[in-house]
Parts: structure tokens; C-alpha cells; sequence
């Protein structure tokens, strides 16, 4: 912690008063540093360190001359008045005062430095391996050179602090086996007032089979104990960004180009765009051979447009038949002055521009030797895209086009963020781990052919102080438990709940090529870590380790390609799980994708965490993952928790995205197990587990009201399978956008009946994109390739080209969709894709009290649900929650039908003759009231259900239970309501059945009637079921009657009927209490049927043929089918365009429609669209709108329409008459030979004049000003082709405009960073 002094200041360099020598009598270690330095040392002398300098002292004194005038004087005025004899002494001390106060000020040192303490003596230690260093009380060192030492342990006040200069011209190397920091010893490197400037080390060396071992810290390591202090603080720079505009391999939309392929004879040709990079033609001449070639290639060059790129190198040979003519094109226009001599199978390679001249033009030539050229040809040059993006055109006597490896999209793509992620990896301050050149030892080299056993950080608890900032940390972590980057271990409370007035932190660290973790927060809390980067790390990245860490703030962190390690279960991928078997019991062989398999950049094992602005990217498995420790683990077990963390609501979650993770960019859902292997469960410890499920209540009491867990503006994109997968409730996701996942979001409820309390999810403001103009890159997660979209493109796929594209996925429910929009959800021949979609291959129940409103569709949205088809993925779509997929068009802004219910069309107990079907859904869309009955037996495995509705007795529904091996099977139906039904079985009839009541309201009901042998006689009970505790209220025994008409008559008293000439058991159901909320059940409990039956009858228990006809019903409608719905949703979908990951930013989004000559002859509009407004023109000519940039949401301040024949005043138009700070959005429609505005929309923008000579037709997006945005972008179609769609977002009140202020910009992140602090 750093002290402040009475003028405000934080003297870092201060020494702690911790060690024994300075503890007062109340000390507790780690808790408050001193206001003032401690007194100094009793001696100034060190026994091992003696590299001090003599002081410089000032002294005063007068010549001999002067001194016998003095004295001379003094006689004479012996006499006179003292008062004269005060002034003159004073006036000489004054005099003396102010030389040494002088002399003193030239070497004052800044207080802020810790580096300028005057207290410091140099220290160069040298390089001895063998050295073991101890700092001790009245050490306070100043390491000035690169030093080689065995250890250094700082203890009892000692000091080390590197040195530093004001510029930064040290590079200091430190060599150790470990450095250990304990009872008031103190490492600083600068200081958060005074960062260090030059370039320091730290270089951990030491293998894993030798040298000692420390207690608790292990080998290669700095480690904090109590007392100690650790203030590491490089240069100050931003950690990550965005792209701020799309960088494909080399920079480019189409890569930077070299070429070589094996010689194919003749000249090899290559025509690339000035303007764009993008090759336009690639031809080979056969000028060794045929005459004919040469005269076809002087006509290729004839045709090309000035300015065209042209690489040409030589295959073989090229110039047998090379024609002169050919030869002089070749000089003319591309200025090559190496051709003319050109000899028999020279390597020969040029770029050159069109009608360039030899200035533009760079070749090379190499003779031949021995059938084989001297030497490579190799020719290249540098360019600039209108846009400012540099590539290079290299040709080589051999040809290979370059394959763009990595696409890294700078853009706002169909309104939503998929600008890739840029961070600094390097830092003047570094941590390093000295490595081997491959695995050796007992480092898990089965999976690593590399060194894992590099450096690592430990603080324990009682620190005095620790702050890391600008810190790389490279080669870091072990694969050992506790071996991390930096690991805070067991410290708990670090800020000021723990006693630490300047709350602890790590703010920009680099961390990468990590071989175990980035950050271990363990048993701590109250930490801020902030503007961090993970990259390239084994195991969970940011991990919270034992289920107890609370209060943490991550802020603005970022973690790239999280990769499997093998600590834990967890990290594992599958050959590590299944290989790893020492800690399972028995034979017991571990299943990779239920126990491992979750290695994830943020692992949240607690959900009283903080979660802002952070990015996860690439992870094997999931960017982000809560999960939820039933009881704390590892060496927090036997903890009491005062809460536990299923029921503690969610900390803040804010502005985060997760994209190209392969299981999900966010996961919130299960936990771990918390046992040790047996033969009850032979699983190892700490392996995944489904048992918690997230119910975040008031004070995690879950008799308080629940508390609704908010998932607000969430980003995720490029994710195989899931965008998010969300269980829990209740659980609110907001302002969110998901792009290009499997499937966009998955709402699974928190448990299973009758545990579960009936939660609800709902889903709001939020954009969901099936396939958008991203395309993607093959490689890294990114393993399936296909086409698809709305333009059927080749693009990466999240599986295969069969999987089934879902935007919003229904689980079981209940859930709420509203506010949402849905776009470019378009099937393949492969596959279906669809808006709207079901868990496939769900055997879980479905509750109709999923309700979806007010949303709204695109126009490339083909399908706006589905419900499955047999076939790859679905497979046979006969499991019981296949079979009853529902869910409730409350506005009809699905269906087009208000109140209306949606189910699967083969689903009879759900319909009436009014039904509506949509095949294409597979789908049928009724009126009604729904609810389900929950059907559980005993002791009757691998029982199937038949339930029939007496209406519709030819289509019953076949059940085969939640799980058909349980002891207890579990059959859910979703039914409708006041309607009568009869249930039969594929065996004996179960002796012991239970019905209940859920989602039915007060009064609700239904008829049933359960098939049991004839001889059969019943004792049936009525109550109420607590959840909580299981035990039954209120119970009532039924009483039997002796017909069907009787038994109608007394529906609400408690009577059942059997039918013994049928075997059916016929009693009703009917709801007594109120429901409220989403509950499940009545606010009494849950209204609970208990059928015993006796019988000894081994028989099939099947009674439809003896119940139908006889008690068939017609089918109707209770509810009218409400008319179909007329016109566009008013009010649906989400009110936002654009989803940003800086959402205090204002966006403009801005479309061009640009149609062919062949569409503008048909009539087609050509179109400007600014924030949904439309500018349309017909006529052949240009449309220029001028925009205010610094209006929002938008103000457009001038539009002109320049005719054909007005084309030649654009140039003076848009040199002189756009206003500052405007944006300029211009669009051609037909053929301008000549729009001569290339040099006007340089100053508009562009990098260089763009090639307009010849085009179909031009769109541009332009800025007047003083600034050159990134935005701006130029595009330009063939001859007749036109641009079709076009759409960008355009950043508005950007600081470079120049717009007035008009206020503070409301930051969000930053104002709940600030709650955080103060939370805490």
C-alpha cells in the first residue's frame, strides 16, 4: 500500500514498517503502510553488500585576507550598536543557508520514484550462479546492472528497487532461481506516480529435476509471504482495443501477393486492382513456343486500364517466340527496360503499372547456368488500397499465390461488433521463464512435446502490499497445481474489508505463452483486475478456484486461444481425460464430455463476481463459465459458507463478448463434484458435474424473493455450438447480440420437478443473426466449411454442413422472447435453419408457458420456427419433449395469430378442428389453454406411457419417460385444458402412481382415466407437496362413486370412478389453489394425486380398444381461432440497430442499394438509406447526401442530385462546398465513362485517387474535415455490374471530428467500476 504524505504524494519508495525490528506492539502483518519512513537502520554497513559512495558535504568558509580585514574591523567598531553586529551574522547565515539549500536542490530526487530514495546504496552482485542472496534490515539496494544470483530472499525491512533514468536507457537483466518476499521486504520497479522507464527483467531459471525446493512456492518463483511487499509498474500504454477496420492475411481484403509454382513455360501473368488489392486476371502466354501466345499477351496489355498492378515472371523460358512487338508493349506500358536483352531461360520477374513508366517498374534478371538459373528473379513493390491499407506485389522467377491465413474482421457487421480483438503483448517490465528446448522430466510430456515448467507469481495472505501494472509475464506457469502466472493464493479480503487502505490490484499485465492459467484468484476477494491480456495459455485463463471467491472485479480483460491442460478434469480435453485415470476409483474410465472438456478463458466458480467489458476468444470450450460449487473445494473444503453460491444473486455483468469458442461463448450451468473417487462414484474429484443449479434469491435465502440474475449487453459471435447457454432462473439477458453461433441462446430451467420452483428467463432488446456477411476463416476452432447465408457463399459453418442453424433455442421453460429481432436465417439443401428452434433429441419436459411477443423477422428469415424433421441430428424426433414442443404467440408476431399456441403438427392432445397447420414449420398453430400433467410411477422400469385424447382416440401419444431405466419414471404431456383423457401402459399397470397438477391455474382441469386390470381395487389420496421439505399438507382421502354421470356432476369433490368393463380408473383433476408467477404449482404447494393400486395381474395394461369408441367425444374448440393479423408488428423487435461493444458510442447505420444495368432497366430503385429513412433515385446519374457528424441520431444537411449532364461540376462541388465535420455518402446509378472526382475524395478521405476510369457503378463514404476516419470506403463494380447491398455503420461525435461538446458522455462500464470500488 502506498503512504500519502501531508502534500498528497505516495513516497512508494518509503520501506514498509513490517520485520521484527520495526513492528510496534499492535502490528498485524499485511494491513496498513506506514505514514512516515521508518527510523534508520542501527548500521549503515551491510555484511554481504558494501557498494556505498561517500557523502558530498558542503562547506563555507573565508580567505585569510578577508578574515584579518574582519578582524581589523571588529576593533574599530567595538563599540558601536550590537544591533548592527545581529544583522550582519544573521545576513551571513542567511547567505549560507541559501548556497546549501541551492547546492541541495540540483540532487533532490522525485518522492514518487522509488528508484531516487536517498537512502539506496548501488548494488552489482555480478554473475555467480551459487550466490544466495539475503536482504535484511539496513539492506536498501538499487540494482543498476544484469545480475546472476542462485535465490534472493528480502525480509526485516530490506529493500530492492531496480534502477531507472529519465530516459529510459537501462536494460537491467536479473537472473534467479526464485526471489522470496516476506516480513517488511519490499521489490519495487517504479511506482504507479513514477513508472519505470527503462527495460527491466526478471528471468526465472531452473529446471523441474534440480536445485531445492521451497516450502509452499516450489521452484522458479517470486513469491509474497506476509509482511511483504511487491510494487512492479511499467510504462503506462492502452493494454487492447479493436480493429478499427478489417485485416485479412497481410493486412488485406485479398492478402498480400508473392508467387511461385512450379515453371509453366512462358510468361506468367498476374493483373491486380490499385484500389482494392483483389487479383482481376490470372493468365499464362507460351511466348517460348508459339507466336500466337506472343501476340495474344501484347493484346492482354493493350486492354488493361492505366494504372492496373502487373506482375509477370518468366516459367522455363519465354523468349523463343517472344514477338518485338510484344517486347515494345511491355516497354511502353509497363516501362521495363530488362526485356529487350531477355536470353534463352533467364529468370526474369517484374511489377510494374500500367502506363506507369519505369519509375513505377521493378525487375530483376538472373543468367543462366548449367540448365538452371543463377539465381532467383525476384521483383517487388510496395501500394497503397484507397483506403490507406499497404500491401506488396512480389514476383518470383516461381509463382505462388499466398493463402490468407487469418481473417480479422474490423467492422460492424450486419449490426453487430465482430471487430477483432488487438493487444501489446510487450512491456518494458518483464517476468520470464528461462525454458528448455523440449518437454523432459516428469512434465506431462505424453501431451507436450515443449517445456512446461516455467516461472510463477505466489502471494499469500497478510501481504503488505502488492500492485502489478504493465507487466509482461511470458513463459510463465506450470503444469503442477499452484503453479501459475500470478496466483493469489488463500489471501482473502485484499481491499479495504482486509485492511488495505489502497485496495489490491493488476491493472495491463501481458500474459502469454502461459503453460498454466493467467490469473488464480484463490480464496480471495476484493481484487481488481483490469486491462489484462491472456494469450496463448493452458487450463482456465482467469480462474476462481474453490467455489468461495467474491467481490473480484475483472474489467476490460482479454483472453485469446485458450488451450486444454491437465490439472484439473476440467482443463482436460478428451485424450487427456481418458488417459489421466490415477485419481478415479477402480477401472472407472473417465467420459470426456459429461466429467472434462470445460477449459474456459473466464472460469467463475462463484457468482458474486463482476464481469465488465471483457473479451474471451478462441477457447477450446467456453469464453465465459459460471458454474456453482455445492460446498467449497480444494484447500477451502470444510469452509463454512454463509451462503451458498447457488443462491447468491449474480454480481454485475456488463458489456462482455465471447466469440470462436467451440462449446459456447458464455455458459452458465453445472458444477463440480465435491467427493473424492468411490465406488459410489467413481469419478474423480473435481470433475464436471450437472448437479447445482444457479436460483439467485434476496440474500441467498431462498424463502426471500428470488432475485432476477441480469446478463446485460452480451455479445457472441462465431461460436459452434452455443452463443450462450443459459440454466437458472430467474435470469434476464438484455441488449444482446448473437451472430453466427449453432445456436444464438439456450434457456434451460433451473432443476426438475418438483424441486424445481418454477423460475422463468426472458430474453429482451436483443439481435439474433443466422449467418451474416462475416464469413469467416478456416482454422483454429474453426474446422467446417460450407456455403450458406443469403447469398449461399462459401463460409465457415459451426459444425457441419448438416447441423441445424437455431437462433433462439426452447429447452424445457418456462421462458420469454420479446423484443427481439431475427435475421438471415436461411436453409441449404443440407440443412434447416430457422429463426426460432427446439433442444433436438429432447426427452426433457416442455411447458406451454413459453411466451414469445413482440418480435420481429427479416426478410431473409425462411423459417421463423422449427420443429424438427427425422433425419441427421433430429434422428427419429420421438422423444417425449420432441413430441411436446409448445410454446405460446402471445401477440401473434410469430404466427400472425394473437394468443395462439404453436406445437408439433403430429401433436393431438393439443389440437381442435380451427388448428392452423404450417408444414413448412412442421408445425400447428391453435387457440386454447394449456398445461401439463406429471405422471410418475414406481418401481416399473423401462414402462411406457400412452396417452389419448377422447376427441382424437386414432392419435395417441406415445411416451417413454424422462429416463425409462430410472426406478421412478417421469412422463410430462403438455395437455388442453377442460378436455378428457386416458392413459394406458406396455406392462403391468404401475401399483403406485402419482399425479400432479402443473401450470394450472385456480379451477383449471382435466378428466382422466388410467387403465388397470378389472379386479383391481384403489386407495386414492389428495395433498399438497412442499418442496422444500417434501412433506405433505392437507390430505384427503377420494371416495369412490358408481358411474361416469355422477362423477361429472362432482368434478370438485374428491371421487374417482371405475369402470371395471373397461379397466379405467376415471377421476378429474382439478386445480384448488391460486398459482402464482412462473410456480409450477399452487401457493399452497403442488396439488398432488396418489393412486395405490392392487392388483397381482402380470398383464399388459391397455385399455383402448375397450374404452373408444365408447367414450369418444367430437372434437371442438373451448377458444375461437382468432383471425389472422393484418399489416407489419408496430412496436416489434428490438428498438436498438446496432449492438457495440462501446456502447457509448453512437453508430449511424447507413445502406446503399445498388442494382445492375440489367435491374435499373427492369425499374429498380437505387437507394441510400441513413438510420431506416430511404433516398431513392431512378434517374441515371449521382446522389450525394451530406450528413452532420456530429448529430445524433442524425441530421442530413444537404441532398444533390447530379444529372449526366452535371457530373462535371461534382469535382468543384466537393472541394468547396461540404461543410467541416460532415459525412459524405455519395452512389452512382448507370454507366459514367467519367467521373472525374478521384482527387476530390482524397481530401474526403481517401489515401490515394482511385482508378473511376471505366466502372459500373461507385459508392462512397466520405468525411469533410480535419481528421481521416477508418470508416471511409470507396467501393466500385465492373461494367454493368452493379453493388447490390451494401451496409455500414458509421461512428457519429468522434473526438477527431472536432464537434462541440455538448456534455459529459455517459460512460456505463465506468460508472459500475466505480460501484464495484465502493461496493467493496
Amino acid at each position: 500500500m502506498h503512504a500519502t504524505n501531508s502534500r498528497g504524494h505516495s513516497p512508494a519508495f518509503l520501506q514498509p514498517q513490517n520485520g521484527n525490528s520495526h513492528r510496534s506492539s499492535g502490528y498485524v502483518p499485511g494491513k496498513v503502510v506506514p505514514l512516515r519512513p521508518p527510523p534508520p537502520p542501527k548500521s549503515q554497513a551491510s555484511a554481504k553488500f558494501t557498494s556505498t559512495r561517500p557523502e558530498a558535504r558542503a562547506t563555507f568558509a573565508f580567505s585569510s585576507e578577508e578574515q584579518q580585514a574582519q578582524r581589523e574591523s571588529r576593533k574599530q567598531k567595538r563599540h558601536k550598536n550590537t544591533f548592527i553586529c545581529f544583522a550582519i551574522t544573521s545576513f551571513s547565515f542567511f547567505v549560507a543557508l541559501a548556497v546549501i539549500l541551492g547546492i541541495s536542490s540540483k540532487y533532490a530526487p522525485d518522492e514518487n520514484c522509488p528508484d531516487q530514495n536517498p537512502r539506496l546504496r548501488n548494488w552489482d552482485p555480478g554473475q555467480d550462479s551459487a550466490k544466495q542472496v539475503v536482504i535484511k534490515e539496513g539492506d536498501m539496494l538499487r540494482l543498476t546492472s544484469d545480475a546472476t544470483v542462485n535465490s534472493i530472499i528480502i525480509k526485516d525491512g530490506g529493500l530492492l528497487v531496480f534502477g531507472d533514468d529519465k530516459d529510459g536507457s537501462r536494460n537491467i537483466t536479473l537472473r534467479t532461481r526464485y526471489i522470496l518476499i516476506k516480513d517488511g521486504g519490499a521489490l519495487h520497479i517504479g511506482a504507479e506516480n513514477c513508472r519505470y522507464k527503462s527495460k527491466a527483467t526478471i528471468a526465472l531459471y531452473g529446471k523441474s529435476d534440480e536445485g531445492e525446493s521451497m516450502p509452499t512456492f516450489g521452484k522458479k518463483f517470486i513469491g509474497v509471504e506476509a509482511g511483504g511487499t511487491l510494487e512492479l509498474h511499467g510504462a503506462q500504454k492502452a493494454s487492447w482495443t479493436l480493429l478499427v477496420r478489417t485485416l485479412n492475411s497481410s493486412g488485406l481484403t485479398f492478402g498480400s501477393h508473392a508467387f511461385e509454382k512450379d515453371f509453366s513455360r512462358g510468361l506468367n501473368v498476374r493483373v491486380i486492382d490499385q484500389d482494392t488489392a483483389k487479383i482481376l486476371e490470372i493468365e499464362r502466354f507460351d511466348t517460348h513456343e508459339y507466336h500466337n501466345e506472343s501476340r495474344r499477351l501484347q493484346k492482354f496489355l493493350r486492354d488493361q486500364d492505366p494504372g492496373r498492378i502487373v506482375a509477370i515472371a518468366v516459367g522455363d523460358s519465354a523468349v523463343k517466340s517472344l514477338l518485338q512487338g510484344t517486347i515494345q508493349m511491355i516497354q511502353d506500358r509497363l516501362g521495363s527496360k530488362l526485356i529487350q536483352g531477355l536470353g534463352y531461360r533467364q529468370a526474369w520477374a517484374l511489377v510494374g503499372v500500367i502506363d506507369g513508366g519505369s519509375p513505377s517498374c521493378n525487375e530483376s534478371v538472373r543468367n543462366y547456368e548449367n540448365h538452371s538459373s543463377g539465381g532467383k528473379a525476384l521483383a517487388q513493390r510496395e501500394f497503397y488500397t484507397v483506403d490507406g491499407q499497404k500491401f506488396s506485389v512480389t514476383a518470383y522467377s516461381e509463382w505462388i499465390e499466398e493463402t490468407p491465413q487469418f481473417l480479422h474482421m474490423g467492422e460492424i457487421i450486419d449490426g453487430v461488433d465482430m471487430r477483432a480483438e488487438v493487444g501489446i503483448l510487450t512491456q518494458n517490465i518483464v517476468i520470464r521463464g528461462e525454458m528448455e528446448d523440449s518437454c523432459y522430466a516428469e512434465n506431462q510430456c505424453q501431451f507436450f512435446d515443449y517445456d512446461t515448467f516455467g516461472g510463477h507469481v505466489m502471494i499469500k495472505k497478510n501481504f503488505t502490499s502488492v500492485h502489478l501494472s504493465h507487466v509482461e509475464l511470458k513463459h510463465m506457469g506450470q503444469q503442477h497445481v499452484g503453479r501459475y502466472p500470478v496466483h493469489f493464493h488463500l489471501c482473502g479480503d485484499v481491499d479495504y474489508k482486509g485492511g488495505y487502505r489502497h485496495a489490491t490490484f493488476v491493472d495491463g499485465l501481458s500474459i502469454h505463452h502461459s503453460f498454466s492459467r493467467c490469473i488464480t484468484v484463490h480464496g480471495t476477494n476484493g481484487l481488481l483486475i483490469k486491462d489484462t491480456i491472456g494469450f496463448d495459455t493452458l487450463g482456465h485463463c482467469f480462474f476462481l478456484e474453490d467455489g468461495i471467491e467474491q467481490r473480484n472485479t475483472l474489467f476490460h480483460n482479454l483472453g485469446l486461444l485458450t488451450k486444454p491442460g491437465t490439472l484439473l478434469p476440467t482443463d482436460r480435453n478428451n485424450s487427456m481425460c481418458t488417459t489421466m485415470r490415477e485419481k478415479v476409483f477402480g477401472n472407472y474410465i473417465p467420459v470426456p464430455a459429461t466429467d472434462c472438456m470445460a477449459v474456459s478463458t473466464f472460469w467463475i466458480a462463484h457468482p458474486n463476481n463482476n464481469l465488465i467489458n471483457n473479451a474471451a476468444a478462441g477457447s477450446q470450450d467456453a469464453g465465459i463459465w459460471y458454474l456453482f460449487h455445492k460446498e467449497p473445494t480444494g484447500e477451502s473444503s470444510g469452509l463454512q459458507l454463509l451462503a451458498k453460491p447457488e443462491l447468491t444473486p449474480l454480481g454485475i455483468f456488463y458489456n462482455n463478448r465471447v466469440h470462436s469458442s467451440f462449446k459456447a461463448g458464455l455458459f452458465i450451468d453445472k458444477g463440480v463434484k465435491t467427493t473424492n473417487a468411490s465406488a459410489a462414484d467413481p469419478r474423480e474429484y473435481l470433475c464436471l458435474d450437472n448437479s447445482a443449479r444457479f436460483r439467485p434469491h434476496q440474500d441467498a435465502d431462498p424463502e426471500k424473493p428470488r432475485v432476477a440474475a441480469l446478463i446485460d449487453r452480451l455479445i457472441a459471435f462465431k461460436n459452434n455450438d452455443n452463443g450462450a447457454w443459459v440454466r437458472g432462473g430467474d435470469i434476464v439477458v438484455q441488449n444482446s447480440a448473437f451472430s453466427d453461433n449453432g445456436i444464438g441462446l439456450t434457456f434451460a430451467s433451473d432443476g426438475s420437478f418438483p424441486s424445481d420452483e418454477g423460475s422463468s428467463q426472458e430474453v429482451s432488446e436483443s439481435l439474433f443473426i443466422g449467418e451474416s456477411r462475416n464469413y469467416g476463416f478456416q482454422g483454429g476452432q474453426n474446422k467446417y466449411v460450407g456455403t450458406g447465408g443469403i447469398d449461399q457463399k462459401p463460409r465457415t459453418l459451426p459444425r457441419n454442413r448438416t447441423f441445424p442453424i437455431r437462433g433462439f433455442q426452447i429447452y424445457d421453460g418456462p421462458i420469454h422472447v420479446t423484443r427481439c429481432t431475427f435475421k438471415q436465417y436461411v436453409p441449404t439443401p443440407d440443412r434447416h435453419t430457422s429463426a426460432i428452434g427446439f433442444l433436438m433429441k429432447n426427452s426433457w419436459q416442455i411447458t406451454p408457458r413459453n411466451n414469445i411477443s413482440l418480435v420481429k423477422f427479416g426478410p431473409h428469415v425462411s423459417l421463423n420456427v422449427f420443429f424438427g424433421k427425422p433425419g441427421p441430428w433430429f434422428e427419429d424426433c420421438e422423444l417425449d419433449g420432441d413430441k411436446n414442443s409448445i410454446f405460446h404467440d402471445i401477440d401473434g408476431s410469430v404466427t400472425g395469430y394473437k394468443d395462439a399456441y404453436v406445437g408439433r403438427i403430429d401433436n393431438y392432445l393439443i389440437r381442435h378442428p380451427s388448428c392452423v397447420n404450417v408444414t413448412k414449420w412442421n408445425a400447428v398453430v391453435c387457440s386454447g389453454n394449456y398445461a401439463q400433467v406429471y405422471v410418475q410411477t414406481w418401481s416399473t422400469q423401462n414402462l411406457t406411457m400412452t396417452i389419448t385424447r377422447d376427441e382424437y382416440p386414432a392419435y395417441p401419444m406415445v411416451l417413454r419417460g424422462i429416463n425409462q431405466k430410472a426406478t421412478f419414471p417421469q412422463y410430462q404431456p403438455v395437455i388442453m385444458l377442460e378436455k378428457g383423457y386416458t392413459i394406458h401402459w406396455n406392462g403391468p399397470a404401475p401399483k403406485t402412481a402419482f399425479l400432479y397438477l402443473i401450470n394450472f391455474n385456480k379451477n383449471d382441469w382435466i378428466r382422466v382415466g388410467l387403465c388397470y386390470p378389472s379386479n383391481t381395487s384403489f386407495q386414492v389420496t389428495f395433498g399438497f407437496l412442499q418442496r422444500h421439505n417434501g412433506s405433505l399438507s392437507k390430505m384427503e382421502e377420494y371416495e369412490p362413486l358408481h358411474s361416469l354421470e355422477e362423477l361429472q356432476r362432482k368434478q370438485s369433490e374428491r371421487k374417482f370412478y371405475f369402470d371395471s368393463s373397461t379397466g379405467l380408473l376415471f377421476l378429474y383433476l382439478k386445480a384448488k389453489s391460486h398459482r402464482d408467477g412462473h410456480s409450477y404449482c399452487s401457493s399452497q404447494g403442488c396439488e398432488r394425486v396418489k393412486i395405490q393400486a392392487a392388483t397381482d395381474s402380470k398383464d399388459i395394461s391397455n385399455c383402448m380398444a375397450k374404452a373408444y369408441p365408447q367414450y369418444y367425444r367430437k372434437p371442438s374448440a373451448l377458444k375461437p381461432m382468432p383471425s389472422m393479423l393484418k399489416g407489419l408488428c408496430q412496436g416489434c423487435g428490438t428498438h436498438q440497430v446496432v449492438f457495440t461493444s462501446d456502447p457509448h458510442k453512437s453508430y449511424l447505420p447507413v445502406q446503399f442499394q445498388s442494382p445492375s444495368q440489367a435491374e435499373t432497366q427492369r425499374g429498380d430503385l437505387s437507394v441510400i438509406s441513413i438510420n431506416g429513412t430511404d433516398f431513392t433515385f431512378r434517374s441515371e446519374g449521382v446522389l450525394l447526401l451530406i450528413v452532420d457528424a456530429c448529430s445524433v441520431p442524425f441530421r442530413l444537411t444537404e441532398k444533390k442530385v447530379f444529372s449526366f449532364a452535371d457530373v462535371s461540376l461534382m469535382e468543384e462541388y466537393l472541394k468547396t462546398s461540404i461543410p467541416p465535420r460532415s459525412i459524405v455518402l455519395l452512389s452512382t446509378r448507370g454507366e459514367i465513362k467519367q467521373l472525374n472526382i478521384s482527387d476530390s475524395l482524397v481530401s474526403l478521405g481517401l489515401a490515394k485517387p482511385a482508378n473511376l476510369y471505366n466502372k459500373g457503378f461507385t459508392i462512397f463514404l466520405g468525411f469533410s474535415g480535419n481528421f481521416k476516419p477508418s470508416w471511409t470506403k470507396l467501393f466500385t463494380s465492373p461494367a454493368k455490374e452493379g453493388l447490390g447491398l451494401l451496409e455500414q455503420f458509421v461512428p457519429l461525435q468522434l473526438d477527431g471530428y472536432g464537434c462541440p461538446r455538448a456534455g459529459t458522455v455517459r460512460r456505463r462500464d465506468l460508472e459500475l467500476l466505480k460501484q464495484t470500488s465502493k461496493a467493496h
